[in-house]
């Protein structure tokens, strides 16, 4: 059953919907949860290969660093190799992080269509009668998704190459590539309901940039996931969908009922 905003006081009132709300909302719905379903399975496949191809590309542009051990004497030398070895180690995970988001950027833009159709149903069933008419699911509208989906795929990569020079700036550098993949991600989920409004890339910028406590509300727990490596294809495609409506839901909630 749709949930009519207009209708309920208690939504009208709500500042931000929890991710349990949003799950409890995709496993309410079958087409959501069907749709789910088949998203995680192409989203899984196609990260995994783009993600093979993204580490030996990675590798090959990084595989020099850290290639030896400094050698010093004495208690301070002792100190400077285990300040080496950290610093390898937080190095190597970034680098395999910056390498999943390489292939999930093609992931992402080949299956914009599918997350743009879910996120289209997800506010239908939410808005209910208040839902305005659109396009439909239409070859035109999938062309649409495809070229939304290439464009935030192209920021992605200028994203990569920032975190690629951040990542060589040590202690710091690490903690800014965290807050940029935190707004990417962002960035990321609130574009299938902002392209829906014809929002241009700067306006979704701009929205990060004006809202970037919610943002970082919307984008710290995937970036989060993305960090853990190898698993991080198979959870980002698991939790990918649930992110997605999770992000509809309150965008279009904001919209609604902005609080300023």
């Amino acid at each position: 059953m749709s949930v009519q905003i207009s209708e309920n006081d208690a939504v009208s009132k709500v500042k931000w919907l929890p991710l349990t709300f949003s799950l409890r909302f995709i496993l309410r719905h079958m087409n959501l949860l069907v749709l789910s379903l088949f998203l995680m399975l192409c989203t899984a496949l196609l990260t995994w290969l783009g993600y093979l191809v993204s580490v030996h590309f990675v590798d090959g542009l990084t595989g020099h660093f850290f290639q030896q051990v400094p050698e010093i004497a004495g208690i301070t030398g002792w100190f400077l190799v285990k300040g080496w070895w950290v610093l390898r180690l937080v190095f190597l995970v970034l680098s395999r992080v910056i390498a999943f988001y390489l292939a999930f950027l093609v992931s992402y833009s080949l299956t914009a269509p599918g997350y743009a159709f879910l996120s289209i149903s997800a506010e239908k069933r939410y808005l209910g009668e208040a839902f305005a008419d659109d396009e439909g699911f239409t070859w035109v509208g999938i062309v649409k998704d495809l070229v939304e989906g290439c464009k935030i795929g192209a920021f992605g990569l200028l994203v990569t190459v920032a975190a690629l020079l951040l990542n060589l700036i040590p202690v710091v550098g690490q903690g800014l590539v965290v807050l940029l993949y935190i707004f990417y991600s962002a960035l990321m989920f609130i574009d299938y309901p902002a392209s829906r409004q014809r929002w241009s890339l700067g306006h979704k910028l701009s929205w990060i940039k004006t809202e970037w406590l919610r943002a970082l509300r919307l984008g710290w727990l995937p970036a989060l996931i993305s960090m853990i490596p190898v698993v991080n294809i198979f959870f980002m495609a698991l939790f990918f969908p649930l992110f997605t409506v999770h992000a509809t839901l309150n965008f279009i909630t904001l919209s609604a009922f902005p609080c300023r």
